[in-house]
Order: structure tokens, then sequence, then C-alpha cells
């Protein structure tokens, strides 16, 4: 029972150490908007600023099928993170991620060498089904990135 302890969190730290470093902007919408992001256990850089992350918690492979439109049975990882970027952010080209509200939510998706971003707006949690988040619209974009 111990070792199957031990293994539960050596694969938890790999997972987020997956979502660690520097990604290359691979999306239309990454390259216009964000650029390239790093990520480290506790900030986000875009665009040359540095906003401070907290992991919320890991993402199960449904939510990570909804938010991503990514296979459940494909693999990867993926967490929840609360962070603030205000709407008053300039990004790339004069872009905000969230119009003229402020980036709340962040949901993370890795697999392989390929990282994939979700942000979101408002107060509460977003729920990561995919009925709600057809209807959602604190959801401000996902955008694609490569190792």
């Amino acid at each position: 029972m111990l070792w199957g302890v031990f293994v539960g969190v050596v694969l938890v730290a790999c997972a987020a150490a997956q979502e660690r470093g520097t990604w290359r902007a691979t999306g239309n919408s990454a390259r216009t908007i964000t650029g390239d992001v790093s990520l480290s256990d506790a900030k986000l850089v875009v665009d040359f600023s540095s906003y401070t992350i907290a992991k919320i918690r890991a993402l199960q492979p449904n939510e990570l099928s909804a938010a991503f439109d990514a296979d459940s049975n494909a693999g990867g990882s993926g967490n929840l993170y609360r962070l603030n970027i205000p709407a008053t952010k300039r990004l790339l080209h004069k872009n905000t991620l969230c119009g003229s509200d402020d980036t709340q939510w962040m949901a993370t998706y890795v697999v392989g060498r390929s990282l994939q971003l979700a942000f979101f707006s408002g107060q509460t949690v977003p729920v990561l089904k995919l009925e709600a988040l057809s209807n959602s619209t604190d959801l401000c974009g996902t955008f694609s990135y490569t190792r």
C-alpha cells in the first residue's frame, strides 16, 4: 500500500513538472495574443509580464476532454489555477485575454510536447463540462503551445 501512495505522489509531481518551462506559441490565437509563455510553480509569464498563479486542483480526464476537445483516452494531464490578469493589461497587438473582464482562472492540458491553456473570467470556479462550457460567457479563449 505504501508503494502505491509513493507512485501516486511521483505521478502527480511529474504531471506538474510537465507544465513547467517555456512554451512556444503555435496556434494563431497564441501567436497574436499571448506570444510564448513560461510556467513555474508560482508564476505565469506572458508577453514579458509575470503573474502569480495558485494551483487549485488537478483536472479529471472528462474535464480535460470538455475544456480542450481532447480524447479522454489520449492521456495527458492538466490543472486548474487561480490568477488575476487585469482587463487593462494589453498583450501582443494591444489584445487582452478576456476583453473587458479580468482573467481569473487558467486551465492547463499537457500531452507530450504540447500545452493548451484555457483562460476564464468570473469569480466562480469554472465548470469544466461540455454543456456548461458551451453556454459559458466566462471562457475567454484557448491557446496552443509546443516545446
